[in-house]
């Protein structure tokens, strides 16, 4: 850092910082869809990038339809495609629970292996209906360009994807602790036999739950394609952050899934910058193991009762 003043830092931690705050939103969806999976549910889901990846497609897909059919519509379809995403995403989560995951609650290592499996399927799948090669939607004119201050250039998209990652979270703290749902889901997590004997669905809630992690991803991958093009492997590069957000930050709280993914965000911008890319992945990765070896239930640990 020695061959910049002092306002060339300053600038460059401003601008690493608004850059950082795109991956910062991409990595929170990702890791609050995980949180519930693997945090609430016990279920290690490692083709969760899949489903972010299935979002982008999503994105793609629609683009493409209303340049085609809808031109007049462009202007207006990435909100809704965000909706669209979350449902097909959703859905998709669903019969996963359905056809492979309810069989394997409570034995996570059987679940990361199939969930592997899947992630290696999915791959496949989008590598043989999009191809081999990177795509990107047409994005919105009202998402390109930036706001300048100073020295200081903010882009659009990066506060567009904040917004939205702050309304997501927000909306799934309310869903949790507010709703009729998230109070079953609660019961079912601290003790699924009594919550069972008073009447509660635990089958049901289990796939709601699954659905309800699997459609974040997609708005994950609804917000990535702001940021980056989207190819079949697209997810696998997200997945190992999006575990390391939601282990350092502590496995069932959204409150440290959001501390860990600013910081872990933060650092990847800021010390990339400086550093060579894999390099300032690997002192990022150090700092995550230190605060791990300090306090090894995470940030923000969840307080459980003990019997």
């Amino acid at each position: 850092m020695g061959d910049y003043t002092a306002e060339e830092l300053q600038s460059i931690f401003i601008m690493q910082g608004f850059s950082g705050l795109s991956l910062f939103s991409v990595l929170l969806l990702m890791g609050l869809g995980l949180a519930l999976i693997f945090g609430q549910m016990g279920v290690i889901n490692m083709a969760h990038g899949e489903f972010m990846a299935l979002g982008a497609y999503t994105v793609y897909l629609c683009s493409n339809i209303t340049e085609q059919f809808f031109p007049a519509f462009t202007p207006y379809y990435f909100v809704i495609t965000i909706l669209v995403a979350f449902v097909v995403c959703g859905l998709l989560g669903a019969f996963v629970e359905w056809l492979l995951i309810r069989h394997l609650y409570h034995r996570p290592l059987d679940t990361l292996l199939a969930t592997w499996g899947l992630s290696l399927i999915l791959q496949q799948t989008y590598r043989s209906i999009f191809g081999a090669r990177e795509v990107s939607p047409r994005l919105p004119d009202w998402l390109m360009g930036s706001f300048t201050y100073g020295d200081v250039d903010i882009p659009i998209n990066g506060v567009f994807v904040l917004g939205l990652s702050v309304i997501v979270t927000g909306s799934l703290v309310y869903f949790i602790y507010k709703s009729r749902f998230g109070l079953k889901l609660r019961s079912t997590v601290q003790n699924r036999s009594m919550s069972g004997a008073v009447g509660i669905n635990t089958v049901k809630v289990d796939r709601l739950a699954f659905a309800l992690g699997c459609g974040i991803a997609g708005i994950a991958g609804a917000a990535f394609t702001t940021i980056g093009s989207t190819g079949p492997d697209s997810g696998s590069r997200y997945i190992v952050d999006a575990f390391l957000v939601v282990v350092s930050g502590g496995a069932a709280s959204l409150l440290g899934t959001v501390g860990s993914a600013f910081g872990i965000a933060q650092a990847q911008s800021i010390l990339e910058f400086f550093l060579e890319g894999t390099k300032g992945k690997v002192a990022t990765l150090l700092v995550i193991v230190v605060v791990l070896m300090i306090r090894p239930q995470g940030l923000f640990p969840s307080k459980v009762r003990s019997h």
